[in-house]
């Protein structure tokens, strides 16, 4: 199974989730997991992506980039 993860999320929202998860009787995660698969509800399924056109560009650097050197942490 696929994992999300949400970075800068503003204190006072968090707090509301508790909240609302334990509303619900449920964990945190369990709450944030019921909202996404209620969106996910409405998302349309018929759309396909082959208008999607997608660019690719050549920079010269030959090496690969750490997971630090693009978001700037360690991961945890």
């Amino acid at each position: 199974m696929k994992s999300l993860h949400i970075r800068d999320l503003d204190e006072g929202v968090l707090q509301r989730l508790r909240k609302r998860a334990k509303h619900h009787h449920r964990s945190l995660q369990g709450e944030l997991r019921a909202i996404l698969e209620d969106a996910a509800r409405y998302a349309p399924e018929d759309e396909t992506l082959d208008d999607l056109e997608l660019i690719t560009v050549d920079t010269g650097n030959s090496h690969s980039l750490t997971r630090e050197e693009i978001y700037g942490d360690d991961g945890r």
